[in-house]
C-alpha cells in the first residue's frame, strides 16, 4: 500500500514536471546526461533553436555554442560549474539550427533522480536578443549623443572666442553671438525633423533664407537638383550660408534696396571622381572691396568649405562671388540622389 502511494505520488510529480517541461514554450529547457548528450529538448529550445528534437537527442548539448566559445571550454566550464556547486550561469551569443546567432540568458543545474543521486543536468535559457540589441543600440544612441555633444560645445565655444574678437561694444557682441549661434540650433533643428540622418542642400539654403527674413523677398534666386548632406556637411552649410547672408545684409546685394543673390548647384565628374560645383553670386549691391583683415566670418567660410573641395573667393566690382567644388564622397551623400 505504501509503495503504491509512493507511486503514484512520484507518478503524478512526473507528470506535473512533464506538463511544465511541454508548457513552457518561452523557455528552452535542454536534459543532459553527465557526458553532456542530450536527452530531452522541449519545445521551447525547438522554438529559439529551431532543431526539432529528434534532431538533437543523443547529440552533445553544445551544439548550440559558437565556435569561438567551445574552443574556449565554455560549455564544459558550465557543466563543471553545475556539477560542483549546483549552478553554472549561462549569458552569451548562441547558434541556432540555420547557423545565425541569439543572445540567450540562462542557468544549468543539477538533475536528481528519487534517491537524490546526480544523474544529469538541465539546463533552461530563454532568448534576450531583442533585449541585447536594445541595450546595444542604446550604448551607441549614447556614445553618438556624447559625440555629437562634444562637436556641439567645440563649434559654441569657437563662435564665442572669434565673434568676441574686435567687437567694440557688448551690444554687437551680444548680437553677433546670438545670431550664429541661433543659425547652428536652427540647422540642429533641422536634422532632428530628419531623424539625424541629414538635410537636403535646398532645405539648408532656404533656412538661412528664412531666418535672415528674406523667404518671400525676391532676391535670393536658387538653381539645383536634390541633392542630400550628411548631418555634419549639413551643419558646416547652415553656418557658412549664414555668414554669407549676414555679410551681404551688412556690406553686400542685400544692403541695398536692389541687389540679388545667385545661388547653383550642379553635380559633375572631375577626371572620374563625382563632384558637386556651387556657387553663390551677389549683383546689384554697392561696390565691393576685399577685406584687409578676414574676420571670423570669412576664416569660417574658407576652413568650412576648404574641408569638403576647393574654392575661389573674388571681390569682383558687381559683388561677391564664391565658387566651390566639393567632393561628393566628403558629403557623404545618402544613395538616391535625384538630378
Amino acid at each position: 500500500m505504501e509503495n503504491e502511494r509512493a507511486s503514484t505520488k512520484t507518478s503524478a510529480r512526473e507528470q506535473f514536471l512533464e506538463a511544465i517541461f511541454k508548457s513552457a514554450i518561452d523557455y528552452g529547457i535542454i536534459s543532459m546526461d553527465l557526458d553532456g548528450l542530450v536527452t530531452s529538448w522541449n519545445e521551447g529550445a525547438r522554438r529559439i533553436t529551431g532543431w526539432a528534437p529528434e534532431e538533437v537527442v543523443g547529440k552533445p548539448a553544445s551544439l548550440i555554442f559558437t565556435r569561438e566559445d567551445k574552443e574556449r571550454g565554455l560549455p564544459q566550464q558550465e557543466m563543471t560549474a553545475a556539477i560542483h556547486t549546483g549552478q553554472g550561469t549561462d549569458e552569451r551569443w548562441h547558434l541556432k539550427k540555420d547557423g545565425s546567432r541569439f543572445w540567450a540568458s540562462g542557468e544549468m543545474m543539477q538533475l536528481k533522480d528519487e534517491k537524490d543521486e546526480l544523474v544529469g543536468l538541465v539546463k533552461i535559457l530563454r532568448d534576450r536578443t531583442e533585449q541585447r540589441e536594445q541595450a546595444e543600440r542604446q550604448r551607441l544612441l549614447m556614445h553618438e549623443l556624447n559625440h555629437r555633444i562634444k562637436n556641439t560645445l567645440s563649434v559654441v565655444q569657437a563662435i564665442v572666442s572669434q565673434s568676441l574678437r574686435n567687437v567694440a561694444t557688448l551690444e554687437e557682441a551680444a548680437e553677433i553671438l546670438q545670431s550664429r549661434i541661433c543659425a547652428y540650433a536652427k540647422a540642429h533643428d533641422l536634422l532632428v525633423q530628419q531623424d539625424w540622418v541629414g538635410a537636403s542642400l535646398r532645405t539648408i539654403v532656404e533656412a538661412a533664407v528664412s531666418n535672415m527674413g528674406y523667404a518671400d523677398s525676391g532676391r535670393i534666386m536658387t538653381t539645383g537638383p536634390e541633392i542630400q548632406l550628411s548631418p555634419q556637411a549639413a551643419l558646416s552649410l547652415s553656418l557658412v550660408f549664414h555668414e554669407l547672408m549676414t555679410n551681404a545684409a551688412k556690406y553686400g546685394a542685400l544692403s541695398n534696396d536692389n541687389g540679388v543673390i545667385e545661388v547653383e548647384w550642379r553635380h559633375t565628374r572631375i577626371n572620374g571622381t563625382d563632384c558637386l560645383v556651387a556657387s553663390w553670386r551677389e549683383v546689384g549691391g554697392p561696390p565691393v572691396l576685399e577685406p584687409k583683415e578676414a574676420g571670423f566670418g570669412s576664416r569660417l567660410i574658407r576652413s568650412s568649405l576648404r574641408a569638403f573641395g576647393d574654392l575661389t573667393l573674388a571681390y569682383e566690382p558687381s559683388g561677391l562671388v564664391l565658387e566651390v567644388t566639393m567632393l561628393r564622397s566628403k558629403l557623404q551623400l545618402v544613395e538616391g540622389d535625384v538630378g
